[in-house]
């Protein structure tokens, strides 16, 4: 089994940039046990722009017991 972990990384309001680097984010994780599955952008389709205003990565790793 598996436990799983969604950080979510906003976009800064002007910019559109996101305010964390994923790369990071990704890096910090895996240095904890956790491995990058996947980046998702729920809210891309429906915010009505080209862009969404967040995305999540996913992280999973096996449950400890």
């Amino acid at each position: 089994m598996f436990e799983y972990k969604f950080v979510k990384i906003e976009f800064k309001k002007l910019s559109g940039n996101p305010k964390e680097d994923y790369r990071e984010v990704i890096k910090s994780h895996a240095e904890q046990g956790w491995r990058f599955v996947q980046i998702f952008s729920p809210d891309f389709a429906t915010s009505g722009v080209g862009a969404g205003s967040y995305y999540e990565l996913i992280f999973e790793r096996p449950l400890q017991k």
